[in-house]
């Protein structure tokens, strides 16, 4: 699978959490972000009971609660749709602070909000637990097409590369006294962005002959083979089935 390749959103810690095999944590994941789709969304206190037990699993794998909330502003974007629902959604209306607001637009703004921040959260403190190598080998482990595992494996170990291109790239316009500062300069972005593709594909072409020439026949060898005993498939899955449990009061309550 390669070498290991650090990443931002990776914090390096030993923890239980950490220690657990990553297809049992990606499997983990996967349930939980289900567990709350499945949710319903006017249980508001089994969103806060989730959160608490998010919370609980953050602090047993040594992540700060500061870390955790940084990195959940990359739902900044789905924050501003869910903040325009109860303008724009119709149905019944409701004042508040003197606005007329949609109830249905208000429950479907809580309902992306809660449901996508928890989400969210289960996924950075994955990836804040795990080392990109491992995850590779957590996806080879769950059984997903070799092929989109090597797709994934290529693109964490090349994409560096292709930045540091692009870096090169946007020196050795500005040295020549390049500043982008409108629409009529598009036109040297997109001849950068076309070069950028163009070198990319045939770097990709070479490396794919330098595979083939030691032996590639469309699979990679497994280096280390991840397994996981009962024992840690129980401790992976304390989260999800506890999240169950509240999902199944909520839906009773």
């Amino acid at each position: 699978m390669g070498s290991g390749h650090a990443h931002r959103l990776h914090r390096h810690a030993h923890s239980p959490v950490h220690a657990l095999p990553p297809h049992t944590k990606l499997a983990a994941a996967f349930a939980f972000v289900v567990v709350m789709v499945s949710t319903p969304r006017a249980a508001i206190w089994a969103f806060a009971l989730s959160a608490v037990l998010l919370a609980f699993v953050a602090q047993h794998a040594r992540v700060p609660a500061g870390f955790l909330l940084r990195r959940l502003l990359i739902e900044v974007p789905f924050v501003a749709f869910a903040v325009l629902m109860p303008f724009v959604a119709g149905g019944e209306r409701v004042d508040v602070l003197g606005l007329p607001l949609s109830v249905n637009g208000l429950w479907g703004a809580w309902n992306v909000l809660a449901k996508g921040t928890l989400g969210v959260a289960a996924s950075v403190l994955l990836a804040a637990t795990t080392e990109l190598r491992e995850l590779l080998l957590g996806l080879q482990r769950l059984k997903l097409p070799p092929l989109l595992v090597q797709i994934a494996s290529f693109m964490i170990r090349y994409g560096d590369v292709v930045t540091d291109e692009m870096r090169r790239m946007r020196i050795a316009r500005e040295s020549r006294g390049f500043e982008a500062r409108g629409v009529r300069h598009w036109g040297v972005l997109a001849k950068s962005a076309g070069a950028l593709f163009i070198r990319s594909y045939e770097r990709g072409e070479r490396v794919h002959l330098a595979m083939v020439s030691r032996g590639y026949a469309g699979s990679v060898p497994v280096i280390d083979e991840v397994t996981a005993s009962r024992a840690e498939w129980s401790r992976a899955f304390a989260l999800p089935l506890s999240a169950l449990v509240v999902c199944l009061l909520g839906w009773a309550l």
